[in-house]
């Protein structure tokens, strides 16, 4: 089987050592990203080492639906195309230089959470399982015959940090199998059930904003859904962009009189923030361009309407 991967990002990387490996598989291209534009993706990974190493064709490409791409992808003919980590949608012009067809994949338990942002939003939702899961793509949104799902347990401590790298292990543990039944000629194939479906909208980064208003439990779920590899939960002090990049609730009986959003406490390696419902978050890890630490007592969020 010929095979062509378009991707940037470490699923992308994974789904190439895969390919490169299977013995009855050739990996004809792999399509990324130019370097420029690698702010398309938080997690954006150059696949150029691994492709010199695999001996297959690299070619950097701004839109896979451009003629200049889809004339390179037709000259390699491949059976299949993976959309591994790619964030445009599949023209229909692409979908047919597929001899076969096109594969995806998705971080989530297929048809539940189809869309995007889905590793936030697994956690945001407080989803208690999740899955990953291998796709013939179609002209819907993440809505194709399955290829393979391999679920697992959503921790409730998980972060976006943790959760993806569960999907990166089951992607890597699941593909080999996946690739073996393909090369066979007649993969197994699951319809999804349109009942279940369920849709996630795509996050920006002005989504991640806190609301000191809101319970300790539910600012904690937004730092740990909105974290690396993502930009982050994020709050501003005078104008300034904050970034909570972990954090743990605490109980503070013993602050009554401060105004949610107001630093608390401070030890040498964390502070502690009084939130709406008079629980605190204990910060322990945070990045921000001040020279100086935040002062004792500072009202944190004060100035979002500036941020």
């Amino acid at each position: 089987m010929r095979a062509i991967l378009i991707g940037a990002v470490e699923s992308s990387r994974i789904a190439l050592r895969c390919l490169a490996a299977a013995p009855r598989w050739t990996l004809a291209g792999v399509f990324t990203l130019p370097l420029e534009l690698s702010g398309r993706h938080s997690d954006f990974v150059d696949l150029a080492p691994d492709a010199e190493h695999a001996g297959t064709r690299l070619v950097r490409v701004a839109n896979i639906n451009a003629e200049d791409a889809l004339a390179q992808i037709r000259e390699l003919a491949p059976d299949y195309i993976f959309v591994i980590g790619w964030s445009q949608i599949c023209g229909e012009q692409f979908m047919g230089t597929a001899r076969r067809g096109v594969v995806g994949y998705h971080p989530a338990p297929l048809p539940r959470l189809r869309g995007r942002g889905v590793i936030p939003w697994t956690i945001l939702l407080q989803e208690p399982i999740s899955a990953s899961s291998l796709f013939l793509i179609d002209q819907g949104v993440d809505s194709g015959p399955l290829l393979a799902q391999r679920y697992f347990h959503v921790a409730p401590d998980e972060t976006a940090a943790t959760l993806y790298a569960k999907h990166m292990a089951s992607l890597e543990e699941m593909l080999p199998a996946v690739l073996e039944d393909m090369a066979g000629g007649s993969p197994a194939l699951h319809i999804q059930d349109e009942r279940c479906a369920t849709y996630a909208a795509r996050r920006r980064q002005q989504d991640a904003l806190i609301d000191w208003n809101s319970p300790a439990a539910t600012i904690w779920r937004y730092v740990r859904a909105c974290g690396d590899p993502y930009p982050g939960a994020w709050t501003s002090y005078k104008g300034e962009r904050l970034v909570i990049a972990a954090a743990v609730p605490v109980p503070l009986g013993h602050h009554a009189a401060a105004m949610a959003g107001q630093i608390v406490e401070r030890t040498e390696d964390s502070f502690i923030v009084k939130c709406g419902d008079g629980d605190g978050l204990r910060v322990t890890q945070w990045r921000t361009e001040r020279k100086a630490p935040l002062p004792n007592h500072a009202i944190l969020g004060e100035d979002r309407a500036a941020a």
